[in-house]
């Protein structure tokens, strides 16, 4: 059973903070039963097929591998191509999205249809671990900038019991913000419990549901009118980001089957994290970016994102025993009611807080992690194979194509990288002779000649992206030195291996422990 231990808080407009004892994110996972491991081996057991066909192709027929990875190589950089025009798309629309004055929109654009302006609340969890006292409040400050912040935003800060002082701090953060916001609770989790892995998924999950259960069920509060944001601790959003989410929540008529995602920086921390990472978090943003704005792809949620809370309730919440939980979500969502969930864009990017260290070592070694963390949800692949035989319910072209835009990305960074890579180096080594041939007849060779079209559109792209990064940062913090400028050159020729080190090898040791069975303990990246 759920307890519930009330807490009277000092000061403030109102004595609206209570402390929820749920379920615990720090205990160890069960085994996972043998379908379900079949189902998370998918991608991993598709890379090692990659590897094995690769190895044998190379000896078998070197010139047909050859051009396979040249076809592949060809096509991951017309992606780049398609992200670089995306990302033309994104940036016009963060400038009109930036000058609209989204109150009066709503005031031309509402229906009788439309929820009431001020009938909108908003729900915003932050799940957080460890996090300085620092980053909380300035989380804080940004939320309590925000547009109706005062009357219309529920804040609720999922702690854990598992931090020592959890509770003294968040007490602390109550006393001085409960006046800045409608109502700011915040929730503890024991540790310990059964069921659960390492992540935030089971707090955000606690913490919703202790929310659900105060406004709606015990305040009587319209659970129609409630659109629930869960973020990083560390999130920065702009200040219009509630503001238009209030127009899209209240104008849009399928309001409890969306959620809303905006697009993400890594420009809260900048200046401060080392000149040759910088070009991996314009990476990151560029195809962030692009695959909201791009109107051929599907997007999806990532790190911090809104849902409707009715979308939330009917569909069970974020699952216990998850570690990527955006897309985890969305599925569980999207199959919930058959297909007729969507992701809406908020075209109004935020703030986050990139992976650093003490030194470029630490530093390397904890984005690492964090992708390793990240690249978990290749298990998502499963998930939706699992609930497409769950549904049959759900047309099969509904949901394949769910099933294409996550595996697409899952397979191309894990059997794809391989199958690329291997396939571009292996019939030489197996084939001395191979490299000369090749090399005399040049640009005649098809396998060749994509690869050098794919080399150097890349290249150029890669640049493209560095430059659509830097023309929005911040102002710096401070001059930059020679060796910035050294590291920051250094950078560009080094993004391949940058990319080997960031993207494909901690997505191949995800994939590998889930084929094997290997739990992952989650482990809160160094921010600061």
């Amino acid at each position: 059973m759920e307890a519930i231990v009330p807490y009277q808080s000092t000061g403030g407009r109102r004595n609206n903070v209570q402390l929820g004892v749920g379920r615990s994110v720090w205990a160890g996972a069960p085994t996972p039963a043998i379908p379900e491991r079949a189902l998370d081996g998918i991608p991993g057991c598709l890379a090692w097929l990659a590897l094995l066909f690769s190895v044998a192709a190379a000896i078998a027929f070197p010139r047909a591998l050859l051009l396979v990875a040249a076809l592949l190589g060809f096509y991951s950089a017309l992606r780049f191509l398609f992200a670089g025009i995306a990302n033309i798309r994104g940036l016009r629309k963060i400038a009109e999205w930036e000058a609209t004055d989204w109150h009066a929109r709503y005031q031309r654009d509402a229906t009788p249809d439309s929820l009431p302006w001020e009938t909108v609340h908003h729900i915003v969890i932050i799940p957080n671990y460890k996090e300085p006292f620092e980053i909380l409040t300035r989380t804080l400050d940004n939320l309590a900038a925000q547009h109706d912040a005062q009357t219309h935003m529920t804040v609720v800060l999922a702690m854990e019991a598992a931090e020592d002082g959890c509770v003294e701090k968040a007490e602390q953060l109550v006393a001085l913000y409960e006046a800045r916001f409608e109502h700011l609770f915040f929730t503890v989790h024991p540790r310990g419990l059964p069921g659960e892995m390492q992540c935030k998924s089971a707090n955000q999950a606690w913490a919703s549901r202790w929310v659900k259960r105060k406004l709606i069920d015990q305040l009587g509060a319209n659970i129609e009118h409630y659109v629930v944001t869960t973020q990083d601790a560390d999130t920065l959003w702009h200040p219009l980001h509630f503001q238009a989410l209030t127009y899209w929540f209240a104008t849009t008529p399928e309001r409890t089957l969306r959620f809303w995602q905006a697009p993400i920086r890594y420009h809260t921390n900048i200046w401060d994290i080392n000149p040759l990472l910088r070009i991996v978090n314009a990476y990151s943003t560029a195809f962030e970016l692009a695959y909201l704005a791009a109107p051929w792809w599907i997007p999806m949620p990532m790190s911090s994102y809104s849902l409707s809370l009715k979308l939330l309730d009917s569909s069970g919440y974020w699952d216990a025993d998850v570690i990527a939980d955006e897309w985890h979500m969305f599925i569980k969502a999207y199959f919930a009611r058959e297909g007729a969930v969507k992701l809406d864009r908020i075209f109004l990017p935020f703030s986050a807080t990139a992976v650093t260290g003490e030194t470029l070592w630490h530093a390397i070694r904890n984005r690492y992690q964090q992708t390793l963390r990240h690249a978990w949800g290749s298990k998502e692949v499963g998930f939706i194979v699992a609930k497409m035989l769950e549904h049959p319910e759900v047309e099969f072209p509904t949901s394949f194509k769910l099933l294409f835009r996550v595996a697409h990305d899952i397979l191309l960074a894990g059997a794809g990288w391989i199958i690329l890579t291997a396939g571009a180096q292996l019939p030489f080594l197996f084939n001395p002779p191979l490299l000369a041939q090749i090399g005399q007849e040049g640009l005649s060779n098809p396998s060749f000649a994509l690869l050098q079209a794919s080399f150097m559109l890349v290249s150029v792209l890669g640049i493209v992206f560095w430059y659509q990064d830097v023309i929005v940062r911040p102002p710096r913090t401070h001059r930059q030195t020679l060796y910035e400028r050294l590291m920051t050159l250094l950078s560009f020729p080094l993004l391949p291996i940058l990319t080997l080190i960031f993207v494909a090898l901690p997505t191949l040791q995800a994939q590998t422990r889930l084929l094997m069975g290997i739990p992952l303990r989650f482990k809160v990246s160094k921010k600061v």
